[in-house]
């Protein structure tokens, strides 16, 4: 029996040709896929390692907050201002230290001349005035000459010269003007005022001669002492404590208000700061300390006081350098910085 050798032929190039797109088709949708993973592991490489960088900026982010936090509370209740900028703005520092504390009571009154700082000038003799060689407001000196008259029984002339050294604040007197009996010229020394202090009932037995007074007089501050005390007169209920005072330099005028604080008891204190220097801050008292360009609150517990200083009980050593002038500039600033920090 003979077999067939027609199933063992090799194919023809025809039907390689009719399976060969279905295979091409196989291997391009193979390439696809394949890239396909590529591609989709190449993106989630590159996504994990973006997740990551933007992890480690927001741990740096988040550390570089905190230090910021950690520098707020660090530098909480300073202000960092250059020396020639406190100047500009007016800052004065003082050392603290041992102070001289003093119990006042308080008194008013006024400024006057004393009786014997005024001379009204009169003529010697009634007669005609022929000059006059002064008007009001002139200072002159003891012996200027003020005036001349001609005598009218002698028909002489004489001289009308200063008593004393001061100011002309009247003057009664012109050229070709008969003299009488009346006052020609007044003459007051400013050299010294009183300072004429009202002391009332309650008042009376802690007040004696010679007790220290701090005078205020608008912006001028003085110190004197009481050299008297008188009855006030016309039946007034009070007695007038008298006070001398320098006044060299003119400043101050017969007339004006006086506030006088008369000492009635003193003590020490080791350590004392100004009363104008505490300031309240978060609640708190203090004064500001300087170190260099910084100045820091520092909270005091303060004691005793009087019209200038307070007493140090805890919260700041002697030979502190702080901020006696003007120290709300720096608890505005650091208020300010606060406010920002927390917006």
């Amino acid at each position: 029996m003979k077999t067939s050798n027609k199933h063992l032929t090799k194919p023809s190039s025809k039907n390689l040709l009719k399976s060969a797109p279905g295979v091409v088709l196989i291997l391009a949708l193979l390439l696809v896929m394949f890239l396909a993973d590529i591609y989709m592991a190449s993106a989630a490489t590159k996504s994990d390692d973006h997740q990551h960088q933007e992890d480690e900026h927001t741990e740096e982010s988040g550390s570089h907050g905190h230090g910021n936090d950690e520098k707020h509370e660090d530098e909480e209740g300073t202000s960092q201002i250059e020396d020639a900028m406190a100047q500009t703005v007016g800052i004065v520092t003082e050392r603290s230290g041992e102070q001289t504390l003093h119990q006042t009571i308080l008194t008013y009154g006024r400024l006057t001349t004393a009786p014997e700082q005024t001379s009204h000038v009169r003529a010697r003799f009634s007669g005609v005035v022929t000059s006059v060689q002064v008007t009001i407001g002139e200072t002159v000196a003891a012996g200027d000459l003020l005036a001349e008259v001609e005598a009218n029984e002698s028909l002489r002339k004489y001289s009308i010269r200063a008593p004393i050294a001061g100011m002309i604040v009247q003057r009664h007197a012109n050229s070709g003007e008969v003299t009488g009996d009346q006052i020609l010229f007044s003459i007051s020394s400013f050299d010294n005022l009183w300072a004429e202090l009202r002391i009332f009932p309650s008042q009376r037995s802690s007040v004696a001669i010679g007790q220290e007074v701090f005078l205020s007089i608008g912006e001028q501050k003085v110190k004197t002492k009481i050299e008297h005390l008188l009855p006030a007169g016309d039946e007034q209920p009070y007695l007038i404590a008298r006070a001398k005072l320098s006044n060299d330099l003119s400043m101050l005028s017969p007339g004006s208000m006086a506030e006088g604080r008369i000492v009635i008891d003193e003590f020490n204190v080791d350590v004392a700061v100004k009363i104008d220097a505490l300031q309240i801050l978060g609640g708190r008292t203090g004064v500001f300390v300087k170190h260099g360009n910084k100045y820091e609150f520092i909270p005091l517990i303060v004691g005793r006081k009087d019209d200038s200083y307070a007493e140090v009980i805890s919260g700041l050593k002697p030979d502190t350098e702080y901020v006696t002038r003007n120290s709300y500039l720096i608890k505005a600033d650091i208020e300010k910085s606060e406010a920002e920090h927390e917006h």
